[in-house]
């Protein structure tokens, strides 16, 4: 009997077809490639900002730790420590010799170098800032040359014999030391743009050049420093131009109403795309001490932001009137003043 496989041949198989091939995933490779390109950016940005840094703190004027001989040091953090606070010392001078060729003349011709602002900062990392300006006339006893108005003490012997006769007058330790002249400061507030105040009276000082509106006005670097050095204000009230407030304590705190409004302004996020700027700027008009490393101002930069003015309490050392037996005015410390240098150095609140 024929089998079915006689009767019907077999048909052959048809080979199954393959698979079909799956799509390559184009994202996993475009990813993968942007990684990339973000990471190599990444580097490139990183040296590329600490180059920036280094070439910036590179191009501050250094005074050598062998002519700063008393600045006080300070104990290093231990691994996971609260960093310790720092004192500066701010100075000022009236050193004309690099004024802006466009600033008007009411600077006077005077040669040499002055302190025309004496102010401590007391900065403890990432919580506050405590100013403390000096008065420059401050009866002070200094090494060598007797007793003498406190601003003497740079004229006789620079920077390291002012930061000496400051750490004997207040037991205060300096431990760090920052100077600017006029047209310096000035340079810095136009490189962020001007720096804003709130005036209740319009007011002027005609020896300093003082020339401003009332109410909330932006100065640009010339004002700004006639604003700081201002000693014969004047407001106008009731529409008669009268006194304001004058002298030199009145003026240290102006001087640190221009100091908190600077630090708002370069805080603040709309002075971002001026920071490239700014930086390089201050690191071309101040001086400072051998030992205020990049690393201590990077730190420092980066606790600033954290802060706001707020943040920052200033004093004016208390002083009296006095006249001295070389028959020459002075001001000394009142009685009040231990209690605010005290607050000073422990960073409590002044009284």
């Amino acid at each position: 009997m024929a089998s079915v496989t006689d009767t019907f041949p077999a048909i052959p198989k048809t080979p199954a077809p393959p698979p079909p091939e799956q799509p390559r995933r184009k994202g996993r490779g475009f990813f993968k490639k942007a990684f990339l390109v973000a990471l190599v950016l990444a580097v490139l940005s990183l040296f590329g900002a600490i180059a920036y840094v280094n070439n910036t703190a590179g191009r501050i004027t250094r005074i050598s730790s062998d002519e700063l001989v008393s600045l006080a040091t300070i104990a290093a953090v231990p691994p996971g420590g609260e960093p310790e606070p720092i004192n500066f010392l701010v100075i000022a001078t009236d050193d004309r010799s690099d004024l802006p060729e466009d600033w008007e003349d009411n600077f006077g011709d005077f040669a040499g170098r002055r302190t025309d602002v004496i102010m401590l900062a007391h900065i403890v990392p990432g919580e506050r800032i405590q100013l403390l300006s000096l008065p420059r006339d401050l009866m002070a006893d200094i090494d060598g040359y007797g007793t003498n108005r406190l601003n003497a003490a740079f004229v006789f012997g620079g920077p390291d014999l002012l930061i000496k006769t400051v750490q004997q007058q207040t037991g205060i330790p300096v431990h760090h030391y920052i100077e600017i002249d006029f047209g310096g400061f000035g340079r810095i507030v136009d490189s962020l743009g001007g720096v804003t105040i709130n005036l209740s009276y319009a007011t002027r000082d005609a020896k300093s050049g003082l020339d401003v509106d009332a109410g909330s006005q932006k100065l640009d670097g010339e004002m700004a420093v006639a604003y700081a050095r201002s000693r014969h204000t004047e407001i106008l009230k009731d529409g008669k131009w009268q006194s304001g407030s004058t002298g030199d304590i009145a003026r240290t705190q102006r001087q640190q109403e221009i100091m908190v409004r600077l630090f708002d302004q370069i805080t603040s996020p709309s002075s971002a795309f001026n920071l490239p700027l700014f930086l390089p700027t201050l690191a071309d008009n101040i001086t400072a001490d051998e030992s205020l490393s990049l690393g201590l101002i990077a730190d420092l930069g980066r606790s600033g932001l954290t802060l706001r003015s707020g943040d920052i309490e200033r004093a004016t050392l208390p002083v009296r009137l006095h006249t001295g037996n070389d028959g020459r005015s002075y001001v000394v410390p009142t009685d009040d003043a231990a209690a605010v240098i005290a607050a000073f150095l422990a960073g409590d609140p002044y009284p």
